[in-house]
């Protein structure tokens, strides 16, 4: 999947475009202890639960199985404003309450179904907060955006973060791009009339 394909993925997921966008110079760097990022060992558990939630093991592996809570520690860490990482960790925080809140438990002891009600509440929730705030949806609104190239004001709602960080993770995971999308290191020549077979996975080049 191209550069290009994976932010409009993103964009028409989430509502809104990419924030981050350094974070594309990370699809090929060796591997960054925790120790030098923000979080550690419990957050990244707790980051792949709440992204198994957004893409869920099927007949092909969730987000959980690509680890991408890792590369989200990082991401957040090294390419994040500090303003959208107090966003990202306040959010966090603000989910383990909710849990609590509605369900008198830790978000990890939630059944699938519990987590599913509530980050269907929080995506309907942060597309609204997104829309009202101004923040770039990345396409015409009707509605003239506030958001300027370069900076993170207005910020996006935090569940926005989460879901864009999980698709971004995953897709560029080697699990993402190989069981997933199919996947070709050095494409071949273009062939405009390539047979298509309904339910052929997208490439990941």
């Amino acid at each position: 999947m191209e550069r290009r394909e994976l932010l409009k993925l993103i964009a028409t997921a989430t509502g809104s475009a990419f924030f981050a966008g350094s974070a594309f110079a990370y699809i090929d760097i060796p591997p960054v202890p925790l120790s030098k990022t923000l979080f550690n060992k419990d957050d990244v558990a707790l980051f792949n639960e709440m992204a198994e939630v957004i893409i869920p093991q099927t007949d092909t592996p969730g987000a959980k199985a690509a680890n991408v809570g890792e590369t989200m520690a990082v991401i957040i860490t090294d390419c994040y404003t500090p303003l959208l990482q107090k966003t990202f960790i306040n959010g966090v925080k603000t989910i383990g309450e909710l849990s609590q809140a509605k369900f008198n438990k830790h978000f990890l002891q939630l059944t699938s179904q519990q987590r599913e009600s509530l980050f269907i509440e929080l995506d309907n929730e942060a597309k609204a907060a997104n829309r009202s705030n101004g923040v770039w949806q990345g396409v015409e609104t009707g509605k003239p955006s506030q958001w300027e190239p370069g900076t993170d004001e207005p910020t996006p709602h935090y569940f926005t973060l989460l879901k864009q960080l999980t698709l971004y993770c995953f897709f560029t995971s080697q699990v993402g791009a190989t069981k997933v999308l199919r996947y070709v290191a050095i494409p071949g020549r273009y062939d405009g009339a390539y047979p298509y077979k309904k339910g052929d996975k997208a490439w990941a080049t």
